[in-house]
């Protein structure tokens, strides 16, 4: 990836961060903690690596991408809104009554939502079922999803994983955000997933861990994932749950907590001062 391509994704990053406080804020709840420590996965997907147009988003051919976390839905919102497929200022209408953006996402009335998700394990078993129906089909198209670390206590994650390997889905990419912690306390004290490398590996996958917030490893990760043939992959990504916000890293209390006047102000005066340096940064 060359420097000014990388640039360019912090920016939009950048920007998709402040999407998720902007909807969260309005919303009055919601879920940022997540949304933020998976934003630069999401940004690399939508916006290097897939294949999509927002023009078309249902679009037979294209690659899909499933939020098996689906709490995380404001990030995926923002990542969407800035793609293209809505109006960036719909994020302020997050979980109100009337609006297409509701508080998990609905693949029926949100342009771009490839799977209705929320409740924990599902997202990534109807990825599964995706993936295989490509190959069935004689499709080209692969299947990306998302998955918690605290999602990993679900039986079902691990009964489409097995199943995944059992028939060869290579053209599935599943990436793991560990930001090791959850609605109320690290994973390893609410129920201890680790070692994740060494679970997915037993259950068959190509396993390949990353720093989830450099653009160079995740677009290492992806590329050598398409190189594997026969076995589904797993992309453990190390994060930062609230990453971008000081005051929100590191705390389980962001998982599920909006920010109140106050804290949106401090949350957006500091991404805007960072989004200002990225921009005379690639402009320098």
């Amino acid at each position: 990836m060359d420097i000014k391509e990388k640039k360019q994704l912090e920016i939009t990053a950048m920007k998709i961060r402040m999407g998720v406080i902007e909807g969260t804020f309005n919303a009055k709840s919601g879920h940022p903690g997540g949304s933020l420590s998976l934003t630069d996965i999401l940004t690399y997907l939508y916006f290097k690596e897939m294949d999509i147009d927002p023009k078309y988003p249902k679009w037979e051919d294209r690659d899909r991408f499933v939020l098996s976390k689906g709490h995380a839905a404001p990030g995926l919102y923002s990542t969407l809104a800035h793609r293209g497929f809505f109006p960036v200022e719909h994020l302020k209408t997050l979980r109100k009554t009337d609006s297409d953006l509701q508080g998990h996402p609905n693949m029926h009335y949100t342009p771009g939502v490839d799977m209705s998700t929320g409740s924990l394990g599902q997202g990534i078993s109807t990825a599964v079922g995706m993936a295989l129906g490509a190959k069935r089909a004689g499709k080209s198209f692969r299947v990306f999803a998302a998955l918690g670390d605290g999602e990993l206590g679900e039986g079902q994650v691990w009964e489409a994983a097995m199943f995944a390997a059992a028939k060869g889905l290579d053209n599935l990419i599943v990436f793991v955000d560990n930001n090791n912690l959850q609605i109320d306390g690290t994973v390893e004290e609410v129920n201890s997933p680790y070692p994740i490398n060494e679970k997915f590996s037993a259950f068959g996958f190509e396993v390949i861990e990353i720093d989830g917030h450099s653009f160079d490893e995740i677009e290492a990760a992806v590329n050598k994932a398409k190189t594997v043939k026969g076995r589904p992959i797993a992309i453990i990504a190390k994060t930062v749950k609230g990453k971008g916000v000081s005051f929100m890293e590191n705390r389980c209390e962001w998982h599920g907590t909006a920010p109140n006047a106050e804290q949106y102000e401090l949350a957006m005066s500091e991404l805007k001062t960072k989004l200002q340096d990225l921009e005379e940064n690639a402009n320098g």
